[in-house]
């Protein structure tokens, strides 16, 4: 099983929580560093999936239609992590208590909340 590290931060993610991830040793890529800005929220999941990587956002009411959805039509996704707006701080804290107990197998067509 591979240690679950490696995710995709939504467009609504400060960049600042990807720094903060990033000097935890967490492997981060964000929608401005991937060049996706602007894309539908279903076109970042499956860019998402496409990266191999779990999508994090604040955006929890789009994300658990498109995760139904998913499900519902057998398309795969690599997780999905919801974050309530917080702090950049608390943000970091609550992604990586879920990142420090998951696997990629584990999180694999998952909806969490941090």
């Amino acid at each position: 099983m591979s240690i679950f590290a490696s995710l995709y931060m939504d467009e609504d993610m400060s960049a600042l929580v990807a720094t903060l991830l990033r000097s935890r040793g967490l492997d981060v890529t964000t929608v401005p560093e991937q060049s996706t800005l602007g894309k539908t929220d279903s076109e970042q999941l499956e860019f998402a999936a496409s990266l191999g990587r779990c999508l994090v956002t604040h955006n929890r009411v789009d994300f658990e239609r498109l995760h139904l959805q998913f499900i519902e039509e057998g398309r795969e996704h690599c997780g999905i992590i919801v974050v309530p707006q917080k702090t950049a701080y608390e943000v970091v804290q609550r992604v990586g208590i879920l990142v420090n107990t998951l696997t990629v197998d584990s999180i694999n067509n998952q909806l969490l909340y941090a």
